[in-house]
């Protein structure tokens, strides 16, 4: 079962949230929340395996709750619910520690695909925000401040779609724009194949079924291919994946 806290300043939000997540079999709300301070209190107490975290909120906000949380070595995965389509929540929000980012505007059924992507210890963003995360840091690396400025154009997207697609990432940290390594980076055939279907947002379940091989292998190989290009994170794989021609 997995155990979910939701915080969210607004009592009708939370009551949506909770009658989407309880009509599951899997999925518990074990508590609820109204300001960052609330939840780490409750986070503490209730020990979830999930939170679905707002921003804004009075007090103590979305971002500086999941900062305290990563701080005191919470095990839950925190899970950024937000409306606002806004990089510098993005950004701070991974930043801060976040396992993943959606909007509000998402789908019940994305909803829940992103509660157990988190419960599994996955971090995911939705493919548009996948793009911008890329496009953030390949060019922050490259000096493109063009690049970077760019990213504060509305981005009208949805989240909407036929099934749950969002790409698993880690959160990027200050480094992350400079860790792809260099082309002679030596890839055996498999890795190779499995960094291209990482640079395309599948996640380690999905490269499995696409590759025919174990969840345990594909875990493997990432490892290895994070290792080989010296990067920290699936973020700076994928920016290296996209770099080089490998998508």
């Amino acid at each position: 079962m997995i155990r979910v806290l939701l915080v969210d300043d607004h009592a009708v939000m939370r009551a949506g949230f909770r009658m989407i997540l309880e009509s599951e079999d899997d999925i518990a709300v074990v508590g609820e929340a109204a300001n960052g301070t609330e939840a780490v209190a409750a986070a503490s107490a209730l020990s979830p395996d999930v939170i679905c975290m707002d921003v804004q909120m009075p007090g103590m906000d979305g971002i500086a709750a999941t900062r305290a949380l990563v701080t005191a070595r919470s095990e839950a995965a925190v899970l950024i619910v937000t409306t606002f389509d806004r990089d510098d929540y993005l950004f701070e929000a991974l930043s801060a520690g976040a396992s993943g980012f959606l909007l509000k505007n998402a789908g019940p059924e994305e909803l829940v695909h992103a509660v157990r992507v988190a419960a599994a210890g996955d971090a995911l963003l939705a493919p548009e925000v996948t793009r911008r995360v890329i496009r953030r840091f390949a060019g922050a690396d490259a000096g493109d401040g063009d690049g970077v400025r760019a990213e504060n154009r509305p981005s009208g997207g949805s989240l909407a779609s036929d099934r749950p697609r969002l790409g698993r990432m880690s959160a990027p940290g200050p480094t992350t724009a400079a860790t792809p390594a260099a082309p002679a980076v030596e890839l055996t055939d498999r890795e190779t194949e499995v960094l291209r279907l990482v640079a395309q947002a599948l996640s380690n379940a999905e490269i499995a079924e696409r590759l025919f091989i174990g969840e345990a292998t594909v875990k493997t190989h990432v490892s290895n291919v994070l290792q080989k290009l010296g990067a920290r994170d699936r973020v700076a794989a994928v920016v290296y994946a996209h770099r080089h021609g490998l998508t």
